[in-house]
């Protein structure tokens, strides 16, 4: 049989082009598996709180930020689209409305309301300063504060379609909400790499938050009946069922979050109280702003001094209303509005929440009436360390 000759000059050519070819696609590869993981444009806020813990004054703190886009409570749809359901059976249903809010696609409300043609069929949209100015709305820039009533006189007859339209001009979306009761319903989105998500747990003292319920009692029967998983049943608590399961739910979050976390929640849990919050005000808040990757304006800082230092503790009316009030004073009325035998069924039912978030229980309505006695108890800042956190665990 004959033999084909290669000349050996083409044999050498031919592996240095393969050995180059090789090493060239290894090359390739290694900085393609070395290369970080490139974060989302922008930044996802969602802050985790229950009714009446201060969670529509914090929303504010954010939404009048110029950097911001904020939406308040957006999950309000669903749970009024389908009232019928438990809290646990519509937390996927929420989760995932969430998720394409944070994404800007505005397409997820299609379910909840089809016959959306403004921005006023938007749940509480007034309160979003990036919905009253550019480019949502004509009337106001971005640099404004805003007002709630002057936004809806001006900016109510815009199309539905500049919500989505404003958001993606937006290098933060922040997102408010008072319908989670699990943190681990939200692990799908916190390892979501098209989500740069972090998370503000915002509590409050249960007693306190009880005084406050009791100022808008009708407005939460419905929500009520779905924690409490009535089958649509309108419920009033006066019982606290609805307290103990808030309760529950804050030392789940918590616990969770601090105990043995998932090494995704790293750096993107800050619990915050709200009364340190009302206590030294731009502490807080520059430290929720720090977490959040924003920073804080002079203009923003005015009216923060403001609102925190209004006259007296604010009027039933004004329940749901973000007005100039002495926040001091509000985090402290429910020591004079409530009766002993109410506090103590609150300390009954909320026990743990009120030991691990560090408040101090009262046990005579002395103690309770006495002003000087300090029941908000120093945060344990060394309590949870990131350095000891075990990524096994």
């Amino acid at each position: 049989m004959a033999r084909i000759r290669i000349p050996s000059t083409i044999v050498i050519i031919f592996v240095t082009v393969q050995t180059g070819f090789l090493l060239f696609m290894y090359a390739r590869y290694s900085s393609f598996m070395t290369q970080p993981e490139e974060k989302p444009s922008q930044v996802h806020i969602l802050i985790l709180s229950s009714w009446r813990s201060g969670s529509s004054f914090v929303g504010q703190l954010f939404s009048q930020h110029p950097s911001v886009f904020y939406l308040m409570e957006p999950a309000w749809h669903v749970w009024v689209k389908m009232y019928q359901n438990s809290a646990k059976v519509l937390h996927m249903a929420v989760r995932d409305l969430v998720r394409s809010v944070f994404l800007c696609d505005m397409s997820v409300f299609d379910a909840y309301m089809p016959w959306k043609r403004n921005l006023s069929d938007l749940f509480q949209w007034a309160v979003s300063r990036a919905l009253c100015s550019a480019p949502a709305c004509d009337s106001f820039q971005r640099t404004d504060i805003t007002s709630e009533m002057a936004c809806k006189t001006l900016c109510g007859r815009y199309p539905f379609s500049k919500v989505e339209e404003a958001c993606k001009t937006y290098s933060h979306v922040v997102i408010k909400e008072v319908r989670f009761f699990d943190l681990k319903v939200l692990y799908p989105l916190l390892t979501d790499p098209s989500l740069n998500l972090k998370i503000i747990h915002l509590v409050r003292d249960p007693r306190a938050v009880v005084k406050s319920r009791e100022q808008s009692v009708k407005a939460l029967v419905r929500d009520n009946g779905i924690v409490l998983s009535t089958n649509g049943t309108k419920v009033e608590d006066s019982k606290y069922k609805v307290m103990q399961e808030i309760c529950r739910s804050h030392v789940q979050i918590y616990e969770t979050a601090t105990l043995k976390p998932p090494h995704f929640l790293k750096d993107r849990y800050l619990m915050i109280r709200f009364e340190d919050l009302v206590r030294d005000p731009l502490s807080e808040i520059s430290e929720m702003y720090k977490f959040a990757d924003l920073s804080l304006t002079p203009m923003l800082k005015s009216w923060i001094h403001n609102i925190t230092h209004g006259q007296g503790p604010g009027k039933k009316k004004e329940a749901f209303r973000i007005t100039s009030r002495d926040a001091i004073s509000v985090s402290q009325a429910w020591r004079n509005a409530l009766s002993f035998q109410k506090i103590k069924k609150i300390q009954e039912v909320c026990r743990g929440a009120i030991n691990m978030l560090g408040y101090q229980l009262v046990d005579s309505e002395k103690e309770q009436k006495d002003l000087s006695l300090d029941l908000v108890l120093p945060r344990r800042q060394n309590q949870f360390s990131w350095s000891s956190f075990n990524p096994e665990h």
